[in-house]
């Protein structure tokens, strides 16, 4: 008898390792560097690394920091070159990448600092070429690259090896894309701060290396690693250069994996097992490829897509397209809360008890009305009890531009009626003086960040009580790990987990709403996540009755949707309740026209949602269900 023969990643021209996150690759992306850093040491020779900068490899720092102080990993036979520097860019800048490696990897383990080197981002002009080849050179006399570490942007560039860049690239002066400083921004605060040049090593630079490994994180990298791994290696995407290389490896997660064929129509890569979830996914997918409505689909369009095996298993196409019909049109529901007094056997949510006492999780304090302000509307018009918990201040996402403003609002106030607050005074005299010398590296002072925090809160309040909810039900958490002052968060702590336990303990809802979305630049909505999801895996150990009870939904944010497939609860809008939340989201003052940390997307966050809406109530008429002018869309989560 033949061995079977697994073929699930053979349209993968680049090896793939995919983990369930990024903590458990990384993980295992420090063990090679670990391996490859004794091997040398035994072999008394230095250990060549070529490092990356960006959120990518955070926590891959992270673990060889903790290996180094807790498994005796040295650095002392280690030297590192850096793919690329911002240029111009002073080397103490706050978004400087010799701040960065020095923060996260190199004054917490014992490297020489004679061993590591990056791009000088403030050398004169005149001399970046001659600084390049010296940079080049200096690899060389080191013996060459004998690991680089890579992440890859959404727009496949590696290093900052823009689209475009050649395969025999070297070290270079390079200008920045524009999507590349769009998605960088988030780093700065203002995408005019973001510089428009950069330093480099070239393509050819990198494939000299002897092993590479490129590590992406989360579901806005998925597509371009789908162009990079299974597409023809071209220049438009330069990650897929690495199609040409002998050992390179992609390092990634689940999420950033789910546009690979083997995840996305698993059904091309060889025998597949036709779940529920999955013939609803390839039916919706060829209906919509063939943009055709589900009940239109032939046996010869499953025939000539691929999808042979799946009429062998179920049956006519007719069959196939009535079960996923029905699945699609249960799940569009204009009562997110449970409909009463009727039958719910086919209805995404309950109908009792009703009404229910729910809690909107929101991470910063405008994600609720953005991402399901016509829902929480809905959710309250119809007579539940909606709590909204605004996870974190938001303040970094505030410009010092709009703290002048309201500071000079505040001073008028008080001359205006004569109001005598010396203390009052000091702060707005003082907050008004650093503001006008405050220097890109600097953090704001512990006022500023609490002015900036007090304007978000007042949008949010103004929110609520725009949709109708009363003081008690408006809870601003502030929870500790958000409050860096810095872009850069902490970790999940104790404290916020307590926190958010006390606040669903003391409402006992039967359902939670919560963001899904992790796509969000500087990762507060998983911090957020994580918070929620282990208050209710601790709430639930505790055997409370009321547990048992409480659902969990989840909503997408300001940077994604969720895939057609995937939607469970699908809330239909009018016209006019559309403009209603486009109203609602018109309060948050401070995050219009100028968006901070808008990502790779440049259009304002009410514009992202409602196009973003609208899409989706578009893909369900396609799909031949009825035309809606926009959709709010929700997966349950099962904890």
């Amino acid at each position: 008898m033949l061995n079977k023969i697994d073929l699930t990643d053979s349209l993968e021209r680049i090896p793939v390792k995919i983990f369930s996150s990024s903590k458990e690759g990384s993980a295992f992306v420090a063990g090679q560097v670990a391996a490859i850093i004794r091997e040398k040491e035994a072999a008394g020779l230095p250990c060549v690394i070529g490092l990356a900068t960006g959120s990518s490899p955070k926590t891959l720092y992270t673990e060889l920091v903790r290996m180094h102080r807790e498994e005796g990993l040295s650095f002392k036979n280690v030297v590192t070159f850096n793919l690329d520097q911002y240029y111009p860019m002073e080397k103490d800048a706050l978004q400087s990448y010799h701040y960065f490696m020095r923060k996260n990897l190199f004054e917490q383990t014992d490297i020489d600092p004679r061993n590591y080197h990056l791009p000088d981002g403030m050398i004169p002009k005149d001399q970046v070429k001659e600084h390049s080849r010296e940079y080049e050179r200096q690899i060389e006399a080191a013996g060459g690259l004998d690991l680089q570490i890579l992440g890859i942007g959404v727009n496949g560039h590696i290093g900052f090896n823009e689209p475009g860049s050649g395969i025999y690239t070297r070290t270079r002066l390079i200008t920045l894309d524009n999507s590349t400083r769009m998605a960088n921004s988030y780093e700065f605060g203002n995408m005019t701060e973001v510089p428009r040049m950069a330093i480099t090593m070239g393509i050819s630079t990198i494939l000299k290396a002897k092993k590479i490994i490129l590590m992406a994180w989360g579901q806005n990298k998925a597509p371009i690693i789908k162009k990079a791994v299974e597409e023809d290696d071209t220049e438009d995407v330069p990650a897929s250069l690495l199609q040409n290389h002998d050992d390179c490896t992609f390092v990634i997660d689940t999420p950033a994996a789910a546009e690979l064929t083997r995840f996305k129509s698993p059904w091309l890569t060889g025998e597949c097992e036709w779940t529920t979830a999955i013939v609803r996914r390839a039916v919706i997918n060829l209906a919509l490829k063939l943009k055709k409505p589900v009940l239109s689909l032939t046996n010869n369009d499953y025939n000539d897509n691929g999808l042979s095996d799946l009429l062998v298993e179920k049956g006519d196409a007719y069959e196939i397209n009535l079960e996923v019909y029905y699945m699609l049109r249960d799940s569009i529901t204009g009562w997110p809360g449970g409909k009463p007094n009727a039958d719910d056997s086919r209805h995404p949510e309950r109908n009792t008890p009703f009404p229910k006492k729910v809690i909107l999780f929101s991470p910063h304090p405008d994600d609720d009305i953005i991402s399901m302000g016509g829902t929480f509307m809905r959710l309250h018009d119809q007579g539940h009890e909606v709590h909204v918990a605004y996870q974190t201040s938001g303040n970094i996402a505030v410009t010092d531009e709009f703290v002048t403003r309201f500071i000079d609002f505040a001073v008028g106030f008080e001359k205006m009626f004569a109001i005598d607050d010396t203390r009052s005074r000091h702060i707005l005299a003082e907050a008004t003086a650093f503001l006008k010398t405050k220097k890109s590296s600097e953090k704001d002072t512990a006022d500023i960040r609490q002015i900036k925090g007090l304007i978000r809160r007042c949008e949010a309040r103004a929110t609520c009580k725009y949709v109708g909810l009363t003081e008690e039900q408006i809870h601003f958490q502030n929870l500790p790990f958000y409050e860096t002052g810095t872009i850069e968060k902490n970790p999940m702590g104790e404290a916020d987990i307590v926190q958010t336990m006390e606040l669903i303990r003391s409402i006992q809802p039967q359902q939670i709403y919560c963001a899904g979305d992790f796509a969000d630049p500087h990762g507060t909505h998983k911090v957020c996540f994580d918070v929620v999801l282990e208050a209710l895996r601790r709430l639930r150990a505790e055997n409370l009755p009321w547990m048992n009870d409480c659902w969990l939904w989840l909503y997408k944010g300001a940077w994604q949707e969720w895939d057609i497939a995937e939607i469970e609860m699908a809330i239909p809008m009018s016209p006019d309740q559309v403009v209603k939340k486009r109203n609602g989201i018109f309060i948050h003052q401070s995050q219009k026209d100028s968006v901070p940390f808008q990502g790779s997307d440049s259009r304002e966050f009410w514009q992202r949602a409602e196009e973003r809406n609208a899409d989706t109530a578009r893909r369900y008429a396609q799909l031949g269900l009825t035309q809606y002018a926009a959709m709010e869309a929700f997966v349950r989560w099962k904890y």
